[in-house]
């Protein structure tokens, strides 16, 4: 199963936003579920349900800091080329969906007091966990072929 598909199943599933992603390219990463599960665990719902930076995204910086990210303190080639992906994808991301927090995202289809109540997230999200896997892999693939 194709990544996209697998974090929407798994968001499908009642993982969070945040897990799906992981979850969906643990493997990729070298990230046993287990572990994936839990770190991922605190981002859903904007950060805790805080509707701050949407899950999907922490997740996919998650992804992306495992795949490129510096393990050494000064190895800021690294670091920086982890900043520029994570940018990278959020700028897909925003371009699409025009926002990059939770909360805004769901007011963009539900009030304010539907959100408080958890009143249709799920079905709005779908979409949103969808896209993010989607640019995430486009990512990880232009990556690749660079790489090469």
């Amino acid at each position: 199963m194709e990544p996209k598909e697998n974090a929407l199943q798994l968001f499908q599933e009642g993982y969070a936003c945040s897990q799906s992603i992981l979850l969906a390219f643990s493997e990729q990463v070298g990230m046993d579920r287990e572990t994936a599960k839990g770190i991922s665990s605190a981002f859903g719902g904007g950060m805790g349900r805080l509707r701050k930076t949407c899950g999907v995204l922490t997740g996919s910086f998650m992804v992306l800091g495992m795949k490129y990210g510096n393990t050494e303190p000064h190895d800021m080639e690294s670091k920086l080329h982890t900043y520029h992906l994570v940018q990278e994808l959020t700028e897909r991301f925003k371009e699409k969906h025009g926002e990059t927090d939770c909360r805004n995202l769901l007011l963009k289809h539900v009030s304010e007091k539907q959100i408080e109540k958890r009143e249709h997230h799920r079905k709005i999200c779908d979409e949103f966990v969808r896209d993010g896997a989607e640019i995430l892999s486009e990512i990880l693939e232009e990556q690749s072929r660079c790489r090469l």
